[in-house]
């Protein structure tokens, strides 16, 4: 202990650190870094005992942790993956023409709420409603900032304090523990269990409806499928019993595909979900929408005015920012749709990706790398976002067969200036080029030779 103690004494007092570095750096972020820096220090030593420092070497961490500190934690990565819509890597990438479209909008002021023919308050919901309404043949429309806060305020709205039905085959949990039974739990609504697992009929929906019973609610069976002896309920039958007993029909329809030029694998269409009859549906914006994060919640006039004088829906809404980029993607899927970035990815073509994976093999072999194997090979990619688990898209991928030295390149591209993502599979690291733009090819090149440099 006290040799610790001793090695504690050596670390450097602050004002001595700081004299290493001009005023050109921020004192006070130094300060704060510094300070983090020195407490793990100390730790290190309370917990190894001897520990090689220097007062060299805690400037070089400082100088490194303060670059890092001053670009910021969130930054771009490539996504190699071949997962489309990637929850970790910021689900659907948006068009640079939408984002730039929007730029006065973000960037000045604007009329978000306020109605310029009358010159009053407005209402922010209004900009994106008109195209939600001509586009999935809704009466009504409303925002808010993600599909989990649609959920819960609808419950909350209708079923707070009541009993809303669901089928046990569809009590789902996503990403991030989010489960459907929690969610309704803290909405105050009360949930009824109907069915089994693998088999929900229409009987057993009828059977529990009970005189405190308030919504019908059909969930989208995201990241995973039941299949073999199955059965479930359509949304037809469930819009039409709803009606019979005057309750209230409600699907989550998850990821959200409005059209079916965007429907790569089948999925329930937003259009098709309001033509069945239920009250209210609601997705994501962010998924196989293509567009920002937010909740949107289509469905019947009378209903969509009431989530509205909910008060929950203030601490929900969504900005300008996400306003704007949605009005405009939505005005897309109206005007041309091929401008929206994940229909171009969803829709590449197979020899286009065989000639971005031969150009980066190309690359990587013009850089000296010929004694490992690079291999070209067909592919599947994912869409991701909950929609599809079991189906792929056909993709094009580069493989690189690095056996024991995987995860030190996957590492050594993690912490690239641009981040690389990409997968491992049977000792190789798999670079898909359905997530791969094609301004990346030349960067990735660079990137994988220097990691592939490290190892050598």
């Amino acid at each position: 202990m006290s040799n610790v103690n001793e090695l504690l004494k050596k670390i450097p007092k602050v004002d001595e650190i700081l004299k290493f570095f001009e005023s050109s750096y921020n004192k006070d972020i130094l300060k704060y870094i510094l300070n983090r820096l020195l407490d793990e220090l100390r730790d290190r030593l309370k917990r190894n005992g001897a520990l090689d420092f220097s007062i060299d070497s805690i400037v070089e961490d400082l100088k490194r942790s303060y670059g890092d500190f001053s670009n910021g934690s969130l930054k771009r990565v490539i996504n190699a993956t071949g997962v489309v819509v990637h929850t970790n890597l910021g689900r659907s990438p948006i068009s640079e023409e939408i984002f730039m479209s929007v730029k006065d909008i973000v960037c000045r002021y604007s009329n978000l709420e306020f109605d310029l023919d009358s010159g009053e308050r407005g209402d922010r919901y209004f900009h994106s409603v008109e195209y939600l309404k001509l586009l999935t043949g809704a009466e009504d429309a409303v925002v808010v900032n993600n599909n989990a806060a649609a959920v819960f305020i609808i419950l909350n709205t209708f079923g707070k304090g009541k009993e809303v039905l669901v089928s046990r085959g569809e009590l789902i949990e996503i990403g991030g523990s989010f489960r459907l039974p929690e969610v309704m739990k803290e909405s105050g609504s009360i949930l009824r269990e109907v069915g089994t697992t693998n088999r929900t009929k229409i009987k057993d929906y009828e059977s529990n409806i009970t005189e405190n019973s308030s919504v019908i609610m059909k969930s989208h069976t995201s990241n995973y499928k039941i299949i073999g002896f199955t059965e479930s309920v359509s949304l037809e039958d469930i819009a039409h019993l709803a009606k019979k007993y005057s309750l209230i029909s409600y699907y989550d329809a998850g990821s959200g595909v409005i059209l079916d030029k965007m429907n790569v694998c089948g999925e329930d269409t937003i259009i098709n979900a309001v033509k069945s009859g239920v009250d209210m549906v609601s997705f994501s914006g962010d998924k196989l929408l293509g567009g920002p994060q937010c909740g949107v919640i289509v469905g019947k006039k009378r209903l969509i005015e009431m989530i509205k004088k909910n008060h929950l829906l203030r601490m929900l809404r969504v900005d300008k920012i996400t306003l704007s980029i949605l009005q405009k993607t939505l005005l897309y899927y109206l005007l041309d749709v091929t401008k929206i970035k994940l229909y171009k990815i969803f829709n590449s073509d197979i020899n286009d990706l065989e000639k971005k994976a031969q150009s980066l093999r190309e690359n990587l072999l013009n850089k000296g790398i010929h004694d490992i194997e690079i291999m070209v090979f067909r592919s599947k990619g994912f869409i991701g976002g909950g929609a599809c688990p079991e189906e792929g898209i056909d993709s094009i991928a580069l493989g690189i067969v690095l056996n024991e030295y995987c995860e030190k390149v996957s590492r050594i591209l993690r912490n690239r200036p641009i981040p690389i993502i990409c997968r491992a599979e049977k000792g190789a690291l798999v670079f898909d080029m359905l997530t791969v733009f094609d301004d990346e090819i030349g960067y990735l090149s660079e990137s994988i030779a220097y990691a592939l440099g490290e190892i050598r």
